[in-house]
């Protein structure tokens, strides 16, 4: 049994994906964390299966580049009826912010990978095989008993807890948030094989009213199916040897392939009625449950560790007032709602229930193909919610840049002045970046200011076009955007923006009003020498 700390700035409860991911975030911006999970091992089966871009460039904030965790590249995912052909295709294919659109992966890859990171941020300790079984909130902190293997119990004090253990969250419980929504009245099994005859290269959704059944490729020679089992069919039938070959017959003989892994679920639409009461939040499934459909479930909980793990870090480390971490739920809790909504909808196109309404709503959508605006948008993923808030941590109104407060920066390749090129995001760090497009924002900076940027967690980075060579800055973090992505992608010459850690714009304007921005910034943040910051009457 493994000693534990007494006190900590934030506990984390589970350590799965998000709960790791968490973790590395936290511990990457010097949070004292301990994050626990009951079970004494990492769950060897997969589960979880596809990221998109955003999941891809939040796992780089975490620390794992392109290549620390085997992926696959999809380039398309195509729907098919019975009656009616392929009535929808959607082309992932390509890169949006230095990451594939879409990829598959095996999750115990990705929770190896996170695992590792985590154990290298010294502030971390982990402990499994421990179990919460109490929290109590007093005197500014958290009380959070926890019960070892064997029995015997502990008390951990934190400033904060992050509940990241699953649909059946203790934390959740301990809280007492409801978890609303429904559960789908149809069984599913689900499939992982490897070795299979004849492989695909894509996803697919084969929307039979009898037997929808999505299907895709995944790294190291797997493939999934998942088969929505019909009235009457029991789990235990369907879960069968015999029941699994007689579904995968259709696809090459099945025993020639090898069973990873074979379970019957029921699929979830839900979310709690808030996402943090006190010093407790939830994140991941913990939080909301999405239906498989468009593959977002993780990619939502990693969205969540991202948005609240630096502003933790900032209440904790830079003396931030912890106001703005009711921004968490105001910002997440919207999205992951139409997250869900999508999901729903594209459930209904997967199991049309019967003949009629596939003939109906597969035939619409395959007219609606023949229309080039809706085609576009159907085909070019303009269905899904933006990640971009109305409401929240950032400045509100707009400027005469194509920069959106509260939208995410976009990310491009940088080349520094030793000829190295990186990511934008590596370059900014786990910082509160002030951007200069074009001129060195931070020479504009008055010496008080500057300051208590700084002392904030701020840092100034000058973004130069390609090739420019006049307006350097004078002390280094100068880059030259490569392809155009920032500047002039998303904002012109002359201009500034800083953004937050998580890479949300929170404030923009002119450079010249660059210490107006930095004090609103301040101000917002609640900084203790924000007042410092003030020009002087």
């Amino acid at each position: 049994m493994m000693s534990l700390p007494s006190k900590v700035d934030v506990l984390v409860v589970g350590f799965g994906p998000v709960g790791a991911a968490a973790a590395s975030l936290l511990g990457g911006h010097g949070v004292r964390a301990l994050v626990i999970d009951r079970s004494p091992e990492l769950l060897t089966h997969p589960r979880a299966i596809a990221l998109d871009n955003e999941a891809l460039r939040i796992l780089q904030l975490c620390g794992l580049p392109e290549g620390a965790f085997p992926t696959l590249a999809i380039p398309y995912v195509r729907m098919h009826s019975p009656y009616c052909g392929e009535f929808a295709r959607i082309n992932t294919g390509g890169s949006i912010d230095g990451h594939p659109k879409l990829v598959t992966f095996f999750q115990p890859d990705l929770e190896r990978a996170l695992r590792a990171k985590v154990s290298s941020h010294a502030p971390v300790d982990t402990a499994l095989g421990v179990e919460l079984t109490g929290l109590a909130e007093r005197e500014g902190a958290v009380f959070a008993t926890l019960k070892h293997a064997d029995g015997s119990t502990a008390t951990v004090e934190a400033a904060y807890v992050i509940g990241a253990d699953g649909a059946g969250s203790a934390v959740r419980r301990l809280i007492g948030l409801d978890f609303q929504g429904h559960t789908y009245a149809e069984d599913w099994l689900i499939v992982d094989a490897k070795h299979v005859p004849r492989p695909i290269d894509h996803v697919e959704f084969l929307c039979h009213p009898r037997r929808p059944t999505p299907h895709m490729v995944a790294p190291g020679g797997r493939e999934r199916w998942e088969f929505m089992l019909r009235p009457g069919e029991s789990r235990e039938e369907a879960a069968s040897d015999d029941g699994v070959l007689r579904l995968l017959s259709r696809w090459g003989r099945p025993e020639e392939m090898e069973i990873e892994r074979k379970a019957v679920y029921r699929f979830h639409a839900r979310t709690a009625d808030a996402f943090h009461r006190g010093r407790v939040f939830l994140a991941g499934d913990a939080a909301h449950i999405t239906p498989p459909f468009v593959g977002q479930g993780l990619v939502a909980g990693l969205r969540d560790a991202a948005n609240l793990c630096w502003k933790l870090a900032w209440v904790l480390r830079h003396g931030a007032s912890p106001s703005i971490l009711d921004s968490y739920d105001t910002e997440r809790r919207p999205h992951a709602r139409k997250m869900i909504a999508l999901a729903q909808w594209m459930g209904r196109l997967v199991m049309p229930g019967n003949a009629a309404t596939a003939v109906m709503t597969h035939g619409l959508m395959r007219l609606l193909r023949l229309v080039p605006p809706l085609r576009a948008r159907l085909e070019e993923l303009g269905l899904k919610p933006r990640h971009r808030f109305t409401r929240g941590l950032f400045v509100r109104g707009r400027t005469r840049s194509r920069l959106v407060r509260g939208d995410v920066l976009p990310q491009g390749w940088l080349r520094g002045d030793d000829g190295s090129v990186r990511l934008s995001d590596d370059v900014f760090g786990p910082s509160l970046t002030l951007l200069g497009f074009g001129p060195d924002a931070g020479a504009r900076l008055d010496a008080a200011v500057r300051a208590a940027f700084t002392a904030a967690g701020g840092r100034v980075v000058q973004l130069r076009h390609r090739g420019q060579r006049l307006h350097r800055a004078d002390h280094g973090d100068s880059w030259e955007d490569l392809h155009g992505a920032l500047t002039p992608g998303a904002a012109p010459f002359g201009w500034a923006a800083i953004v937050r850690p998580d890479r949300t714009v929170l404030h923009d304007g002119p450079v010249s009003e660059v210490n107006r921005l930095v004090r609103e910034t301040l101000r917002l943040l609640g900084t203790p020498r924000a007042a410092e910051a003030a020009p002087t009457p």
